[in-house]
């Protein structure tokens, strides 16, 4: 596939993709999907990914997650299947781009995601770099107001989920969710690169809880 042909799938895909989640509330919407996208790029330079499928999956990452799909972990590869065939995609593509799709969520402190290739590493890294620093700090509590939980009850402690189940029906708080899988990303960065970039959103993560601690106990 040349260049020129390659630009022109990313273009369509991207247009299908913004007018799907533009406005979207929980946090993954398309600005999401646009900061993962070029974070992804930034990344794929690095690490000698190929671009064109880092883009790509990048872009479907987030097309039908499973946490608005009723937990169906096969939503968003299905779908970015569907369109993927119908704008003429080669089928090797296609499969890479899904496999990476359905592989890339965290799954629960107890369940690897190792992805198989670079590309997936990438995107991953990509995608779990946004979940980190001050964006992530605002797309959780976005998120957490939408499932309804509450920003924090020290009556309800976090929970390391041992499996995807677990973690699926998990409906702890807000501040929990930061112990039970925001914290953990800076040591599952898959690349150099993130783990360079995941160092200090992590950092700003950890002084904004303690803030939040004090705060809470009316130190500060």
């Amino acid at each position: 596939m040349n260049a020129t042909n390659s630009q022109h799938i990313v273009e369509q895909t991207a247009a299908h993709v913004k007018q799907k989640l533009t406005g979207e509330g929980t946090g993954h919407d398309w600005w999401h999907i646009q900061r993962v996208r070029q974070m992804a790029i930034r990344i794929a330079k690095q690490e000698n990914a190929d671009p064109f499928r880092v883009e790509l999956a990048a872009l479907l990452h987030d097309i039908a997650d499973w946490k608005f799909h009723g937990g169906d972990e096969t939503a968003g590869p299905r779908e970015a299947r569907v369109w993927l065939e119908k704008i003429g995609v080669e089928k090797a593509v296609i499969d890479h781009v899904c496999e990476i799709i359905h592989d890339l969520s965290f799954k629960g402190a107890g369940v690897k995601t190792r992805m198989r290739t670079k590309e997936g590493m990438v995107v991953q890294d990509a995608d779990r770099l946004d979940a980190l620093g001050a964006i992530g700090i605002a797309r959780a509590f976005a998120y957490g107001g939408h499932k309804g939980q509450e920003i924090y009850n020290p009556d309800i402690l976090p929970t390391l989920h041992k499996s995807f189940e677990e973690y699926k029906n998990a409906n702890g708080t807000t501040i929990n969710h930061f112990h039970e899988k925001l914290l953990l990303l800076k040591n599952l960065m898959n690349t150099a690169t993130a783990r360079a970039l995941a160092e200090e959103r992590h950092a700003y993560m950890e002084a904004f809880l303690a803030r939040f601690m004090r705060e809470w106990g009316g130190k500060t």
